[in-house]
């Protein structure tokens, strides 16, 4: 089995996903005075500015930094922020827009030739079960459009993996940040033709030290936080020790929407998560189970 981290990097690593889970949440608060895409604009922006000033540009083509960044600026969180501005729960996004797992595997098989495993199967059809018992749900606060972006949420993310995986052994930190560069004015551009700049003033104007306070726990914490420390641990420990961790994402992301919202979490909602995350576990886990079993057998 992979070894346990030692206290303080556990501790490390479940702030991270603490903040990537109840970054839902915020997100949510985010958007009660700023334009979906406006505030996605704002968020990369900050991502962006001074850190590139201070953060040097990883050794890979202008033009993959700028794929990653409309994918995951553009794609990922244009999508996610639209849909959560009234057609999804912030905790039922946090929860489906974890299928970039299977979106990856699929792109996986398909570009690089990689082969699927019967586990990764028998973890993409309890996933898809889950997501379906939460489309046969459908009601005000999550709607089939609202689920239907944040699948496409998923699969921008998963097509953003894939980029930053031909970028090989880089600077993550460094890579989101110039990255951003390329996802900020994309975003800007499209709130302009899709918000227009009455919608977006009014919103810059209306917002408070909250609102700015969402942005910057977007940009600092999410984003430049979020994949430092999250380096920092790949780059100490295995990452078969490390990437379980990325399991609690979804459960911080529920349980900080009914704790903080008043999310309703009926029975379906508790049943759909555990397929869900079931479903991701049995990705996750399953080859460090094999091999853990091996190491005993010989």
């Amino acid at each position: 089995m992979p070894a346990a981290l030692p206290l303080t990097h556990a501790l490390i690593g479940l702030a991270v996903v603490a903040v990537w889970g109840t970054n839902f949440v915020v997100i949510r608060a985010g958007l009660n005075h700023l334009p979906p895409l406006a505030f996605a604009a704002l968020r990369f922006f900050f991502a962006a500015v001074p850190a590139l000033l201070f953060v040097r540009r990883p050794p890979v083509p202008w033009s993959q930094l700028a794929l990653y960044g409309l994918l995951i600026g553009a794609g990922q969180f244009g999508l996610l922020f639209i849909a959560m501005s009234g057609m999804i729960s912030p905790g039922l996004a946090s929860l489906v827009v974890q299928v970039q797992v299977f979106f990856t595997i699929g792109a996986a098989m398909v570009l690089a030739g990689e082969t699927v495993r019967p586990f990764q199967v028998l973890g993409l059809l309890l996933a898809c079960a889950g997501i379906a018992i939460i489309a046969a749900h459908v009601d005000a606060t999550t709607t089939p459009l609202g689920l239907v972006l944040v699948v496409l949420a998923a699969a921008c993310w998963a097509a953003g993996n894939m980029v930053a995986r031909r970028a090989g052994r880089v600077n993550m930190v460094a890579y989101v940040v110039w990255s951003s560069v390329f996802a900020a004015p994309a975003l800007a551009a499209l709130a302009l033709v899709f918000e227009g700049w009455d919608a977006i003033s009014t919103g810059v104007r209306e917002a408070g030290p909250g609102t700015w306070a969402a942005v910057l726990w977007q940009s600092v914490g999410n984003s430049l936080f979020g994949y430092a420390a999250w380096a920092w641990l790949l780059a100490r420990h295995p990452a078969a020790t490390v990437t379980p961790l990325a399991l609690l994402v979804p459960v911080f992301g529920l349980g900080a929407s009914v704790l903080l919202l008043g999310e309703p979490l009926p029975g379906w909602k508790i049943g759909a998560a555990a397929l869900v995350i079931g479903g991701l576990a049995v990705g996750m886990l399953w080859p460090m189970a094999v091999k853990a079993l091996r190491r005993r057998a010989g």
